[in-house]
């Protein structure tokens, strides 16, 4: 059977959830996937980009990764979105990207993936659950297999979120327990699409 192919998608403006995704890139690697990390366009402002030293020193950190395309989710057989909360919500640059997928979602290539999701936020009260419910939204309209991480494996008795990975941004960076959480989660992804994809050529 040929390796899972696994596209992780993500918005981060100040890096956190760059590096969630690049720490559920390395899971999924581990796991034997060919992996595509992605990132979205950024739309905000210059301004806006320029008044926070953070946001823009992490836009000139990650000139180099490549932006996600429409070509991605249909190559994938699975997809990690990342995204920091907006005021309990999806970011408008990964909702914006998503609203561009209505053509594969019409055609019927979004459907029957494995999707799943995960976060961060500045707060421990800042919408990280809605946020990931949010995009689970998105993913019963296509068609998908949601893969949380649920309570199955021992790190997430540490992280405590079963709806996926998650990060307080005030805590400082992601430390070893909830990069250690992303890695699980993409793991898992990468197993149980294997055993769809398994299946279906069984």
């Amino acid at each position: 059977m040929e390796p899972v192919q696994v596209a992780i998608v993500y918005y981060s403006a100040t890096g956190t959830v760059h590096t969630l995704a690049r720490a559920a890139a390395d899971g999924a690697e581990k796991a034997g996937a060919h992996v595509r990390l992605r990132k979205v366009a950024e739309l905000a402002p210059p301004d806006a980009i320029n008044a926070r030293p953070a946001w823009a020193q992490h836009v000139r950190d990650t000139a180099d990764v490549t932006e996600a395309s429409l070509a991605d989710l249909a190559w994938a057989d699975a997809v990690l979105f990342g995204t920091p909360t907006r005021f309990g919500n999806v970011a408008g640059q990964l909702k914006a990207f998503i609203d561009t997928t209505g053509g594969l979602w019409y055609q019927g290539k979004l459907a029957d993936k494995v999707y799943s999701a995960f976060t961060a936020s500045n707060t421990a009260h800042g919408g990280q659950e809605s946020t990931i419910l949010a995009l689970a939204n998105v993913f019963y309209h296509w068609g998908g297999i949601i893969v949380p991480p649920g309570y199955t494996d021992p790190v997430q008795f540490q992280t405590g979120n079963p709806y996926g990975t998650s990060h307080v941004t005030a805590d400082g960076p992601p430390g070893n327990v909830v990069l250690e959480a992303a890695r699980y989660q993409a793991r898992r992804v990468v197993d149980i699409a294997a055993a769809l994809k398994a299946g279906r050529t069984a």
